[in-house]
């Protein structure tokens, strides 16, 4: 069910940060979840964030990411070893979504706080 929660909104990069940086963030340890936004002279002026162009989540060894180029989404999974990036495999949406699930999953298993926010993101809030 997560990774077709996660699937469903990842159409829009905007939208996708938004489940990032809300519940999955939870979810997650702190500074998992970086997302780098680009913002125009209008979004300045107007006091807004800004589009995000970039997110990242990093998984143990595992940095996977989102990067919106020409209005698509591109998904990757870095391979990281001590700060260092060992590899960089460019991967299907579906298959992106399905890692990161699996990785929220095995931390619900033992986090209870974790476990809260996964059943928000799934079941909505309650």
């Amino acid at each position: 069910m997560l990774a077709a929660a996660l699937r469903r909104d990842a159409a829009d990069l905007d939208v996708y940060a938004q489940v990032l940086s809300g519940s999955l963030a939870e979810a997650l340890p702190p500074g998992a979840v970086e997302l780098e936004r680009k913002r125009s002279v209008a979004d300045r002026m107007a006091g807004r964030e800004g589009r995000i162009q970039r997110a990242e989540v990093t998984l143990g060894d595992d940095r996977l990411v989102l990067t919106m180029a020409h209005g698509r989404v591109a998904a990757e999974v870095v391979k990281v070893v001590r700060g260092v990036a060992l590899s960089r495999t460019p991967v299907e949406m579906d298959d992106w979504a399905r890692r990161l699930a699996r990785a929220i999953t095995d931390r619900a298993r033992s986090d209870a706080r974790a476990r809260a926010a996964l059943e928000r993101l799934v079941v909505g809030e309650q």
